[in-house]
């Protein structure tokens, strides 16, 4: 048995390649290897372009992938068992290959090409059946409140989704003598033209116009369904949020999706995360930052404040000659990482503001003013207090 190549090797493209650089290398020998362009070749030539094209569609599959590349450039090969890699591709594969890089309308794989790359799970044919496709995914909001994210939460989330027709059991069709290979495409959901390309005289794979790619046609189909084997269902799905999720993050429900046609697999439900506003706290990452106002004598003689956190009110001790912006730490009293990832469990930072009344009455102004010229309540800039000026002058 020959020894695999190097997946780099095989691309043409270094280990520092970006993602972009990858996918043009994979792009260029898809066009070189893909079967269109050896349909009219000698044997040879076909069994050089399917180990060609089967070899840097795998090659592909491991370097695009971010988890995959990572083992791959840590393990090798060895890291590949269990994840996609080293073989075993199927059509589908390929052909989520194919549209990743070429889009929906380019080049596709099967019909007549089922014979001549086996290698890939073998080729579309009417004895296989109705072609099976995977659902389609959902995406729906969550909203939460800090105090749901800080502990993580359960969540009932009711969505309408495709379900197999509980009638005709997703076939289509109460009986399967109801069911026919489509004539025009023999069941493989495609039709083959020969048009001229750069490339010569080359055969375009398009969707069977009679069958609409499914590649049976249904002669009675179920009441119920339509024919489709599918109905709508709405139903509600418990989703675990793990705490420390953030606005805008997207969590994957795998499998909760709409159901796929003729035992396709389902799509997945897709949580999108809504942090709702909090009354106290404003958030960056991890931490949280509450602010709090006190009154002059409060700063000047020193007091204790109560500062509500996520589990609770806390009691803060606040320093006689306490200046205003000063910002207190509450260490380990922010958000948690999500799912330890991360570093770890925010702080909150506690900023304290110095309220300075308006208006005074006379008697208090007789007062303020017997000790205005007092040497402590004159600035001395040689102080402690001349860093906190400093900080404030880079303000403006």
């Amino acid at each position: 048995m020959a020894q695999k190549r190097d997946y780099y090797e095989v691309l043409g493209v270094a280990k520092t390649a970006s993602a972009d650089e990858i996918k043009s290398a994979y792009r260029k020998l898809a066009l070189k290897w893909h079967p269109d362009r050896w349909v009219n070749g000698s044997d040879a030539e076909k069994k050089t372009a399917e180990e060609n094209f089967k070899e840097a569609a795998e090659a592909y599959s491991v370097l695009s992938d971010p988890d995959k590349k990572a083992r791959y450039d840590q393990f090798g090969f060895a890291g590949m068992d269990g994840m996609g890699g080293g073989g075993g591709f199927t059509n589908m594969d390929i052909n989520d290959i194919l549209r990743s890089v070429f889009g929906e309308g380019g080049f596709s794989f099967g019909g007549g090409f089922g014979d001549f790359f086996r290698g890939f799970g073998g080729g579309g044919s009417a004895s296989q059946g109705p072609r099976a496709t995977r659902g389609r995914d959902i995406r729906t909001r969550v909203r939460l409140t800090l105090e749901e994210i800080a502990k993580g939460c359960t969540k009932q989330v009711t969505i309408e989704r495709n379900r197999p027709c509980t009638e005709c059991g997703g076939k289509g069709a109460k009986n399967a003598s109801d069911i026919k290979t489509c004539p025009t495409c023999h069941g493989s959901g495609q039709v083959r033209q020969t048009v001229n390309s750069l490339f010569g005289r080359m055969e375009q794979v398009s969707v069977c116009p009679q069958c609409g790619g499914e590649g049976h046609i249904v002669s009675n189909p179920c009441r119920r369904c339509g024919g489709t084997g599918l109905e709508r269902v709405r139903e509600t799905v418990t989703v675990n949020i793990p705490a420390g999720v953030e606005d805008g993050m997207i969590l994957n429900e795998r499998g909760q999706g709409h159901a796929g046609q003729n035992g396709g697999g389902n799509g997945d439900l897709q949580i999108v995360i809504q942090e709702e506003p909090h009354a106290h706290f404003l958030r960056d990452g991890n931490n949280l930052f509450y602010s709090t106002i006190i009154s002059v004598m409060d700063a000047m003689l020193g007091c204790e404040i109560t500062v509500p956190c996520l589990d609770g009110n806390y009691k803060v001790k606040v320093d006689a000659g306490t200046q205003s912006g000063t910002v207190v730490k509450l260490r380990g009293k922010g958000l948690p990482a999500v799912q330890g990832y991360g570093s770890g469990t925010g702080d909150l930072f506690v900023k304290i503001l110095v309220w300075i009344p308006r208006k005074l009455g006379r008697s208090e102004k007789e007062m303020f003013e017997s000790i205005r010229r007092n040497t402590s309540f004159t600035p001395d800039l040689s102080r402690d207090d001349k860093a906190l000026f400093d900080k404030e002058k880079k303000i403006f």
